[in-house]
């Protein structure tokens, strides 16, 4: 079983799920774009020495969402995660992420790298990066499209099972068991039908973007050691290489499964004993 833990930052509150031994070996996880912080309760339950602390990113689960108007730039997250881990008393951590998680931890630990002692990510080393001729007809078409969006309303489920299948049957697939722990934290029912407690706004293009030589950058900068768990049938496999090889000290491992692997038993078996091993391994600080 989990527990629950709450934060406040800036104003605004911040929820997470804490697996483990309270005095056990710290992890901070950081969850996939529209997932939250069950997106690690199959890791969890494998690495009962860990103390795994899966946060719900602004606008996730059951966090706040940021204020109406405001873009969810990802690189706003650094300093939400950096404001948990203050509050916990974690001046040095080990930080995991999955996809849109990875690329935040990659920017924090560039940012600031004498924060974070290791780093895990899977599927997903940092953000998408854009060629600078392709920024000013991007943000052109961000700026309209968030326009367009303002006069949409949500369309709601008209069952839990519907939307149950919806997830199951998503851009990038999970099985019945994940999608029914994400849907606990990320499903929630009103008068006419259950409805994502995601903040609609997340799925809009972002106005504001990186591009190549920017997020090589905060590569440069990562001074800790970086395990790259990538999918053979998951997403940007083939752009990963190059940015690796960037790394001070990274290794890149594939293993069979998809977009969310430690959301497989397979996947998450094998992720889990890499994790545990180099924990055990790590240097005190």
């Amino acid at each position: 079983m989990y527990r629950t833990l709450s934060f406040e930052v800036n104003g605004r509150h911040f929820a997470a799920m804490e697996w483990g031994a309270p005095d056990a070996e710290p992890l901070l996880a950081l969850h996939g774009w529209l997932d939250n912080a069950a997106s690690f309760t199959r890791l969890a339950a494998l690495m009962p020495e860990v103390r795994l602390i899966a946060i719900d990113l602004a606008g996730h689960g059951f966090s706040d969402h940021r204020p109406v108007g405001v873009p969810y730039y990802i690189w706003d997250n650094i300093a939400d995660v950096l404001a948990i881990a203050d509050q916990l008393g974690l001046k040095r951590f080990a930080l995991a992420g999955h996809s849109m998680g990875a690329g935040i931890a990659t920017l924090l630990a560039g940012s600031f790298p004498a924060r974070v002692s290791q780093l895990f990510l899977i599927d997903g080393l940092a953000p998408l990066d854009y060629e600078p001729e392709q920024l000013p007809g991007l943000l052109a078409d961000a700026v309209l499209k968030r326009t367009r969006a303002g006069r949409r309303a949500l369309r709601p489920y008209a069952s839990f099972e519907q939307a149950l299948q919806a997830r199951m049957a998503g851009r990038w697939p999970v099985c019945k068991e994940a999608a029914q722990w994400l849907l606990a934290r990320g499903l929630e029912q009103r008068d006419n039908g259950w409805y994502w407690r995601n903040d609609s706004a997340l799925t809009l293009p972002s106005i504001v973007r990186l591009c190549d030589a920017q997020i090589d950058a905060f590569l440069r900068r990562i001074q800790c050691p970086v395990l790259l768990v990538m999918a053979d049938r998951g997403i940007g496999l083939d752009r990963v290489e190059r940015k690796c090889a960037l790394l001070s000290d990274g290794e890149q491992v594939v293993l069979p499964g998809g977009h969310h692997l430690h959301l497989e038993e397979e996947g998450a078996a094998r992720i889990a004993k890499l994790i545990s091993n180099r924990l055990k391994i790590a240097p005190d600080v």
